[in-house]
């Protein structure tokens, strides 16, 4: 299968499908500013800013010096307006949930909160030298990851879509920026029943 960006022809001219961006404490705006430009290149979808800042130390557990990345999304759950499609949070923090030492990332399975963190999508993180260009590409691949999930997918088995599961970084530069044609096919009838009601 060769993945390529899809064309989103059938959706453009919907602007309900809008992602508000939101900062989790202070973050990177040039890769803010990548995300809002390169996420309606990857899915049918258009960004705005939220010019809001969410404060990320209550979900800070000193125990494992990282956020738990559930209850931010806790957190933003009041901060969806009527007629929001999707939220997603932008942080430079650790995240965690309890079964796990970490994620990248964390969804509600249908509704409509994401949370992303770069902090170990950071070539520092391990040492190595800082690449931003890297960076920025596995940022916006974990985003267009998270919204499949508030889209209602599930970690793929083809590691090459974007909803493939990563548990390590060296995964996420294995996925490519789209989906594979079976999670398209579920966003595309996710996207059609959602226009429909």
């Amino acid at each position: 299968m060769i993945f390529r960006r899809p064309n989103w022809l059938k959706f453009a001219a919907s602007s309900t499908n809008v992602v508000q961006l939101v900062s989790v404490g202070r973050i990177d705006s040039i890769l803010l500013e990548h995300i809002r430009l390169e996420l309606p290149r990857n899915l049918p979808v258009s960004c705005d800013l939220r010019a809001i800042e969410l404060d990320p130390n209550p979900s800070y557990h000193p125990e494992r010096q990282q956020y738990h990345s559930s209850a931010i999304l806790e957190r933003l759950q009041p901060l969806v307006r009527e007629g929001d499609w999707r939220l997603i949070a932008i942080t430079s923090v650790d995240l965690y949930i309890p079964i796990l030492k970490y994620v990248f990332g964390e969804a509600q399975m249908g509704g409509p909160c994401a949370v992303v963190s770069y902090h170990r999508l950071r070539q520092e993180f391990y040492g190595l030298d800082r690449d931003h260009d890297l960076l920025a590409e596995r940022l916006l691949k974990e985003c267009v990851h998270e919204l499949g999930h508030t889209l209602g997918l599930h970690h793929c088995q083809d590691y090459r879509c974007a909803m493939a599961s990563a548990h390590a970084v060296e995964w996420v530069d294995l996925r490519e920026y789209a989906l594979c044609d079976g999670c398209r096919a579920k966003t595309e009838a996710s996207l059609t029943a959602g226009a429909s009601k």
